[in-house]
């Protein structure tokens, strides 16, 4: 018998079909079939009615049914499952066309980059397959290690002899995987093979291996001369990146990765001095390019992190290496550069920013040579590679040609799953490039985010040193490169350096204490050092936004102008964002950048872009071409743009993105003009779309919708990029949202006292504040709506003072007092009181994001309104138990009161949806807390006496409605202390506890008391550094705490240049 079980699918909300909607239907069904009579040709042979008559027909039944025209509502959509979900195909053997051991040999000769077709083939010729048994060596200590051993079947282990003669395994190889060290492979293209003393391999069970020689290399050189400054350099930026971030940056070893070098080298010119190491043939190559320098002691040659550097050789006199510790100003002593040395070497390879300081600490003479007039050099004769290359691997120490065997260099296609819940934890990762989302399984099948990761990040570390199944599933949002350590290495490690183990103890201890400040967190990864990563807002560490319009019509490149120019705002980095588009690809990296052949070098200059810049913008092309389809893989968030005032429509751009995975986060940016209309039919926007995380409207200047061709276009945004950014404009809210600088607005609940919230932001607007997202509760969610819609504080106070007013007539209060069976009041007045402030007013359609806090009475929990009707949620926010009637939700029918009884200042609403900071108003009244202790017992009689005895001493003691609040407001008490104590938040209570609840009519005095309040506090927070704090970028906020971290300060123009050379 077969039997079938049934996969659990996904929570769907059930919604009702209520009684009312059975009579709604039924009626508006009847009322067609009056249409269809009406609409009859005049030819019919019965008379038609007068209109008069059909009108008023019609009328009744709206009247009886109370029929209203009903707005479109948000259709409520669930994440795509690539969201959150890995690929389920890995890395396919069986299904594929071509042989194992050619998958196998490609998966791993790609860390070398990208091989066309006959480069490849020519590879494969030189394959030779291995059967070892179990306990058999590949090599021994001291044999040569030549060659990419490629584990087609079986396990082969890794092993560094100690010092003592024990072995170490320090890397488990399994099916797919391969031994090789790439500084061995370079030993031997350079001519320069060596044995290794403390390493070897052997497998671990019978198996059977590939193996493809290193001198392979050699001879597709000599037929494609043009792919070895390719191969060499891509072995530099390994070695940088791969083992000098994760030795360094992580696990703090400075000295004990270099080796001082001397050589002695005779010197008759200034050319002949580089020319034996740079193994140049024609030295009329060098003529023109070398300059000599002589500079005097204490002269600083060259400071880590600077980009253009140039490489030096030592005449005379010393230059010594420095490098920052990290967790400290102090530098150290690497090395020392001799006469005859080089340095510089590397970052001139690879292109990537200088890891030390070059210093004379005595006079000294050296030569130098331009890193263009270098890439002049390789055009002319690409075997000068080989000689440079071969006196940086000299300087590398014994123990970085033993970990090289032991890191691995990743790269995860989007959507493939670094590891899956459940998995052993047997290595450590770190992002070099890309993006990678952790994703927690909950017991119930639910899938929950916990987390992103992105560049110089370090994943599953907690797991690896404790030993603990993965918690989690971690997948590539896009293409992404890793450093992977093995958990033998960094026990090796540990063993050799004891420094290493107070690192990471420093490492986790940053990790739980930010846990413990944020309230959430994951604690299975680590965030690098100044990582804009917060736990709270998965969007704060963006590195890459892709750019895609909904129409031709959009002006997408004055739209990215604008919002780079925005981005000028945050923080004080040199180079806060980079606009690319295809145009100024092919201007600065050759017509040919986009080609496959150039798919490495291409992704590391723009990931080199990633670090250099705060943000870098993607500008895509209007239709899909290779361009457009790079600017999606390369993308943390994708933003579609298209014109409010346009009818809503799906772009094909957009089409086309639907039939992939993408994985990264999309919003929808609607833009408006200056005089335009106000927002509106947001709604049929968002539900074109499968799903979208986030929507913005953008009230965009004049110049944003001017038609200028491209150099006045360039000509007029030089100018304004001369001006700083207005920061209350809606790029500005943009830019902050996208940074993860988002500043809050939230406004607690309290009746009358909540009118002093209008001249709190009245203060809040002159202090030049901005607010990028607002909440609110009960009077709050009112006011909060008000300030979203209009963005003016003089509309704002007009339409807040005019309900004020009507909620003070007693005469409307009375014909709303109805038989109190549910509440005093029928509600039906105060309806139309708030009806009339926001008409039909979508919340999609406001200017500012904004939510509403209700009770949700029918479920027992807090609703969060984030669309809908604007008035009906705000009214059910300040429905009081006993007052007002519960306000039935148009979407499931349940039941919601105010917001109060269970989050009276959603501060951490705010948080969650993305906010650095919150500024949370209180007007809330304040319990009485010195009362009477009257023992075990109260008699009532007792307190009776006490009441209305005039002579004795009277007691404070709480009646039943005062205990039935309380235990009402009990969660919301607890709430608000939480929210008081936590670090992103800024408490301010204006002073209006004399006010009562219903004082409705005391407007104005009560919003100047919340000015004069509101001036008060922001002046002290302009004068001590809180406002320049709350404004100051993220990034920045977390690189002050560490003075390791340095930036680059120039734009390169780096690895391109060499394929502009050679092509």
């Amino acid at each position: 018998m077969i039997v079938v079980r049934r996969q659990p699918q996904p929570h769907v909300p059930q919604y009702r079909f209520r009684k009312r909607d059975k009579v709604m239907f039924y009626g508006r069904k009847i009322m067609r079939k009056v249409r269809l009579l009406v609409t009859k040709d005049e030819g019919a042979s019965f008379p038609r009615w007068p209109c008069c008559e059909v009108n008023q027909f019609c009328f009744i039944p709206y009247r009886i049914l109370r029929f209203k025209k009903e707005s479109p509502t948000l259709q409520p959509k669930e994440p795509p499952p690539s969201l959150l979900e890995a690929d389920l195909t890995e890395f396919d053997v069986k299904n594929s066309h071509l042989p194992s051991e050619v998958l196998y040999m490609l998966k791993n000769v790609r860390v070398l980059g990208h091989f066309e077709k006959p480069l490849f083939l020519e590879l494969c010729k030189h394959m030779v397959f291995v059967q070892l048994h179990e306990g058999e060596y590949i090599f021994r200590p001291g044999q040569l290690d030549n060659s990419i051993y490629v584990v087609q079947d079986g396990k082969l282990e890794v092993c560094i002899q100690e010092s003592d003669g024990t072995e170490v395994v320090v890397k488990e190889v399994l099916a797919g995987d391969s031994v090789h060290s790439l500084l061995s492979i370079l030993d031997v293209i350079t001519g320069h093979p060596a044995p290794y003393k403390t390493v070897s391999a052997r497998a671990a069970m019978p198996s059977t291996i590939l193996r493809l020689p290193a001198n392979a290399f050699q001879d597709v050189f000599q037929k494609y001369p043009e792919t070895l400054v390719r191969v060499v350099q891509i072995i530099m930026v390994r070695l940088q990146r791969v083992t000098f971030l994760a030795l360094h940056n992580y696990l703090g070893l400075t000295t004990e990765l270099f080796s001082s070098v001397s050589e002695d080298c005779s010197i008759r010119s200034k050319e002949n001095y580089i020319l034996p190491v740079r193994q140049t043939p024609d030295p009329c190559l060098l003529h023109g390019k070398v300059t000599l320098h002589q500079v005097t002691a204490g002269t600083v040659v060259s400071r880590q992190g600077d980009q253009d550097v140039n490489i030096r050789f030592v005449i005379s006199g010393m230059l010594h290496v420095y490098q920052r510790k990290i967790d400290s100003e102090e530098e150290t002593c690497l090395f020392i550069t001799h006469p005859g040395e080089l340095v510089g070497q590397l970052a001139a390879l690879t292109g990537e920013p200088l890891i030390f300081t070059i210093k004379a600490n005595r006079d000294c003479s050296f030569l130098a040579i331009s890193k263009s007039h270098f890439y002049e050099i390789m055009r002319e004769q690409p075997t000068v590679v080989l000689g440079v290359a071969h006196t940086v691997v000299k300087r590398m120490s014994s123990f970085v040609r033993q970990i090289d065997f032991a890191l691995d260099w990743m790269e995860v296609e989007a959507g493939r799953a670094v590891y899956r819940q459940g998995d052993n934890s047997d290595c450590t990762y770190i992002v070099l490039n890309g993006r990678l989302r952790s994703v927690i399984r909950m017991d119930d099948g639910k899938k929950q985010l916990t987390g992103e990761y992105g560049r110089g990040d370090l994943i599953g570390v907690v797991e690896a040193l404790t030993h603990q199944p993965r918690a989690t599933t971690v997948h590539a949002v896009r293409d992404s490169e890793l450093a992977k350590l093995p958990e033998g290495a960094l026990t090796s490690i540990k063993r050799k350096f004891p420094q290493v183990v107070t690192r990471l103890i420093h490492l986790l201890g940053e990790k739980i204490l930010g846990s413990l400040q944020q309230g959430a967190g994951h604690p299975l990864g680590l965030h690098a050092s100044g990582s804009k990563w917060d736990a709270s807002n998965p969007a704060s560490n963006l590195s890459t936004v892709a750019i895609m319009p909904v129409s031709e019509d959009v002006p997408l490149s004055t739209f990215t102008l604008e919002l780079k120019h925005a981005l000028c705002a945050i923080g004080k980095s040199s180079h806060p964002a980079l606009v690319l588009t295809s145009d100024n690809i092919k201007q600065q990296l050759g017509s040919a950048a986009l080609d496959s052949i150039h798919e490495y070098r291409l992704s590391s200059w723009l990931g080199q872009q990633e670090d250099m810049h705060r943000i870098v913008l993607y500008q895509s092309d209007s239709t899909l071409t290779p361009w457009t389809q790079r600017c999606i893989r390369q993308a943390d968030c994708i933003l579609i743009v298209g014109l409010g005032e346009q009818e809503p429509t799906v772009g094909e751009l957009e089409r086309m993105l639907e039939n992939t995975a993408v994985r990264a986060q999309k919003q929808l940016i609607l833009l408006h003009r200056e005089d335009g209309p106000l927002p509106s039919r947001t709604v049929e926007w968002l539900n074109m779309r499968s799903w979208c995380s986030a929507h913005l409207h953008l009230r965009c200047p004049r110049r944003v919708f001017s038609r200028r061709s491209l150099p006045k276009l360039k000509e007029l945004y030089e100018r304004v990029f001369q001006k700083l950014p207005d920061r209350h404009s809606d790029f500005s809210r943009l830019a902050r949202v996208l940074t993860g600088n988002a500043v809050a607005l939230v406004l607690g609940g309290g009746g009358a006292r909540g009118c002093s919230q209008v001249g709190v932001i009245r203060a809040l607007n002159e202090a030049g504040i901005p607010v990028d997202m607002i909440g609110g509760t009960s009077i709050g969610s009112f006011m909060g709506a008000l300030y979203a819609e209009e963005r003016s504080y003089t509309q704002m106070r007009i339409k807040a003072r005019q309900w004020a007013m009507n909620m003070n007539s007693v005469f409307r209060t009375i014909l709303d007092l109805t038989y109190p069976i549910t509440s005093m009041f029928s509600g039906a007045s105060f309806n139309n009181g708030v009806c009339n402030i926001f008409k039909d007013k979508q919340i999609e359609d406001l200017w500012i994001p904004y939510f509403i806090i209700t009770t949700d009475i029918t479920a027992s929990a807090m609703r969060v309104h984030t669309d809908g009707c604007l008035w009906r949620y705000i009214r059910a926010s300040m429905s009081l138990s006993g007052y007002l009637p519960p306000l039935c939700d148009p979407k499931d029918g349940h039941l919601l009161m105010d917001g109060g009884y269970i989050n009276n200042l959603p501060a951490d609403v705010a948080r969650s949806m993305g906010a650095k900071v919150v500024i949370a108003i209180d007007v809330g009244s304040r319990d009485e807390t010195n009362l009477t202790n009257y023992g075990d017992a109260l008699s009532g009689w007792w307190l009776l006496w006490k009441r209305w005895n005039p002579l004795v001493e009277k007691v404070k003691v709480l009646n039943m409605a005062e205990i039935q609040t309380r235990l009402a407001y009990v969660c919301c008490v607890r709430q608000l202390e939480m929210v008081k104590s936590s670090e992103y938040c800024e408490y301010i209570r204006p002073p209006i506890d004399r006010y009562g609840t219903l004082d409705f009519g005391k407007f104005d005095e009560i919003c100047e008391v919340g000015y004069q309040h509101g001036r008060t506090v922001f002046n002290v927070w302009c004068r001590s550094g809180v406002l320049d704090k709350m404004l100051k970028d993220r990034q920045e906020l977390c690189k002050s705490k560490l003075p390791g971290v340095s930036i680059p300060v120039a734009l390169p123009n780096v690895l391109f240049q060499i394929i502009a050379l050679l092509t």
